[in-house]
Formats: structure tokens, C-alpha cells, sequence
């Protein structure tokens, strides 16, 4: 586990968590699709635990975001490559906890464990280009923007969307500033 605050807490996934996930997924369909294309394969909580069981057999760490013990949200590590000492960071919240510094937390606390614990050297987060929530995320964290990968991800209805590529060196990580 990974304490953030007294309400916050990032708890590694497992597979016990399915239900909860497929309860914000469903309740928050509509809005939850437009940045996150594996909503429209969870109909059912079965698609939920299938996933959920992927992930937690993965070798990237998953944690759930909870707080005051409900889960509101997922965030994690994909892509380690331990050889160049990278990795990327990924998240989504419900759209009924944003905007209250949870998701910044809850990266910041994340980037804290990767360089500190995991050893890596350089951190990526990618964002759709359009989705201004999530892009405010790797910015008030300092992270830098290097770029744009074109078409970098297929969304739902077919659509691909340009993807910003952020990154965090650990040479420009300061623990108690603001990343």
C-alpha cells in the first residue's frame, strides 16, 4: 500500500476489485469512453474480472485509488523497460472525484516509488492531445512535453486520437517539490 493522506490510499490491485470497477465503468459509461476505448469491451462484469485478472498476472504494478476506502479509480505502470530504465505511467479516476488534487497525488506518489524503489531513470506519461483534464496532470508535476505521436491511440467509434508524450528524468525529480 502506498498512503498518500488520511483519505487517499493506492492499494495494488487484485481481483477482488473487479466489481467495484465494472460499477464505475457502467455508471460512468458515457463519460468514461471518450478517452478510454477498453470501456466498450466491459459489458459485463465478467469482461471486468478477465481484465482485471490480466493485469494483476502482469508484471506491471496496478494499484486502485481509494478514498476513504471506496475505490474511485485505477493507476499504474505499463511498458518497464528495466534494461533502459524506463517506464509509463497510466490512470484514469471517476468523473465524481476529479478536480480535487487526487489524480496529481496519486502520479506524484507513483513517480516517488518508481525512482526511488523501481530504480528507473526516465518516467512517460501519454495523454490524448484533446483531453485537457488528463494533460494538466504531467504538467503541474514538471514533467516535460517532447512531443506529439500522431494517431497514437484508436478511441471508440473507430476515431484515433494524437497522443502528447510527457517525461520525468530522475536527474530533474526533486521529492518535496512539486514533483
Amino acid at each position: 500500500m502506498i498512503r498518500i493522506s488520511d483519505d487517499i490510499q493506492l492499494i495494488p490491485l487484485c481481483l477482488d476489485d473487479a466489481t467495484d470497477i465494472f460499477r464505475i465503468l457502467n455508471d460512468e459509461r458515457e463519460y468514461m469512453r471518450e478517452w478510454l476505448p477498453f470501456v466498450d469491451n466491459t459489458h459485463q462484469e465478467e469482461d471486468t474480472a478477465k481484465a482485471v485478472g490480466d493485469m494483476v498476472n502482469s508484471s506491471a504494478e496496478q494499484f486502485t485509488i481509494r478514498y476513504m476506502g471506496k475505490l474511485i479509480g485505477l493507476i499504474g505502470f505499463k511498458d518497464f523497460d528495466e534494461v533502459n530504465g524506463k517506464i509509463e505511467i497510466g490512470y484514469w479516476l471517476s468523473q465524481y472525484m476529479q478536480g480535487k488534487g487526487v489524480m496529481v497525488r496519486s502520479v506524484k506518489a507513483l513517480i516517488d516509488y518508481a525512482f526511488e524503489h523501481l530504480g528507473v531513470n526516465r518516467i512517460q506519461i501519454k495523454v490524448a492531445v484533446e483531453n485537457a483534464k488528463s494533460n494538466r496532470i504531467p504538467v503541474k508535476l514538471d514533467f516535460t512535453l517532447e512531443g506529439v505521436e500522431r494517431d497514437g491511440e484508436l478511441l471508440v467509434d473507430n476515431k484515433y486520437t494524437d497522443l502528447n508524450i510527457y517525461s520525468l528524468l530522475k536527474k530533474e525529480y526533486k521529492k518535496d517539490g512539486n514533483n
